[in-house]
């Protein structure tokens, strides 16, 4: 399942080209179940690419991405990807969609979400950005508002 957000395919092929071939990565995904678990797969001009790794209830606050694109594919196991919704009455609420195993999300730079594994096994995902990430924005809900919680720094945060 290839779900897209009428942005560029570059990111989701270089995501697609990444995820098939995992005798390339330079490293062995590991699992560390304090947190995530992440590591650069490609940084170059422009893009930028991320092996991240899941143990089942590991999740990421709800989060844009600076004003980069980009795509993610679920290599193993399965995520979950809540995303914003408007309801009638303007507020707002997540919405869940299950990515097993092969699916592709691309996006835009505006798209705002929060990634889960919500499954009883772990997950492996390649994520790719273009630009490269400078900065995240981190929210919450509130009485069906969007709130900023924080804005992390590349560099500083991760």
């Amino acid at each position: 399942m290839i779900v897209t957000t009428g942005v560029r395919a570059d990111h989701l092929n270089t995501a697609r080209r990444l995820a098939d071939n995992p005798a390339d990565w330079p490293v062995t995904p590991r699992f560390d179940p304090d947190q995530r678990w992440y590591h650069r797969l490609l940084d170059g001009p422009g893009v930028e690419a991320w092996l991240l790794t899941w143990l089942p209830g590991q999740e990421t606050d709800l989060h844009d991405h600076g004003g980069s694109a980009g795509a993610f594919v679920v290599v193993s196991g399965a995520l979950t990807e809540r995303t914003l919704t408007e309801a009638r009455d303007g507020t707002t609420a997540l919405t869940s969609r299950l990515l097993t195993a092969g699916a592709a999300r691309q996006f835009g730079e505006h798209h705002v979400h929060q990634i889960v594994n919500a499954g009883p096994v772990p997950a492996v995902s390649v994520h790719v950005y273009g630009p490269e990430l400078t900065s995240m924005t981190r929210y919450r809900l509130q009485a069906g508002r969007l709130l900023v919680a924080a804005v992390d720094r590349a560099g500083a945060q991760w």
